[in-house]
C-alpha cells in the first residue's frame, strides 16, 4: 500500500479555486469589519503590520517554549494561523506543518501498540530531562516542594 502522492501547486489552485472550498486568507476578507479595513490603504497597512507583529510574538514563545513541557508546538501552530489569516506564505506552512502532522499521527496509529508506548516513554522522558535541565540552569524557584531537585 503505497502513500498517495502530495497535491501540485496547480491542482491545489484549481481546490480552491472552486466554488466550495476558500483559503482562510478569503474567508477573513470577506468578512464585514475587514472589508472596511481595506477600504483605507493607512488602515489596511497597519493592520496587516500589527497582524504580522502579533502572529510572529506567538510563533517566536511557541518555539522557545517547544523544548519545555506544555504546548509549545500548539502555540506555534496559534501563530501561524493568525499569520495566515493575511499572509499567503504562512498559509502554506500551515497547510504543510497540518499536512505533516496528519501523516504523523497515520503512521504512529498504524504501529502497534508497544511502539506507541516506547513512542510515549521516550518522549516523556526527553520533556523530563529537558525540565531537570532548564531547572538546574535557571534555578529551582523557592515555592517547588523540597524533594523536586537533588541539587538544592
Amino acid at each position: 500500500m503505497g502513500h498517495p502522492q502530495p497535491e501540485t501547486a496547480d491542482e491545489r489552485r484549481e481546490r480552491y479555486d472552486t466554488d466550495e472550498v476558500y483559503s482562510l486568507r478569503e474567508r477573513v476578507a470577506v468578512l464585514r469589519w475587514r472589508r472596511r479595513l481595506a477600504v483605507r490603504r493607512s488602515v489596511n497597512h497597519g493592520y496587516r503590520v500589527g497582524v504580522g507583529i502579533v502572529g510572529g510574538l506567538v510563533v517566536a514563545v511557541g518555539l522557545l517554549t517547544i523544548p519545555l513541557p506544555g504546548p509549545g508546538w500548539l502555540t506555534v501552530i496559534a501563530g501561524l494561523f493568525v499569520l495566515a489569516t493575511e499572509f499567503t506564505w504562512a498559509e502554506r506552512l500551515l497547510e504543510f506543518t497540518k499536512r505533516h502532522v496528519k501523516r504523523w499521527t497515520d503512521w504512529v496509529t498504524a504501529k502497534p501498540v508497544w511502539v506507541r508506548l516506547v513512542l510515549g516513554l521516550a518522549t516523556a522522558a526527553f520533556v523530563y530531562g529537558i525540565l531537570v535541565v532548564s531547572l538546574y540552569v535557571m534555578g529551582v524557584p523557592d515555592w517547588m516542594p523540597g524533594w523536586v531537585p537533588l541539587w538544592r
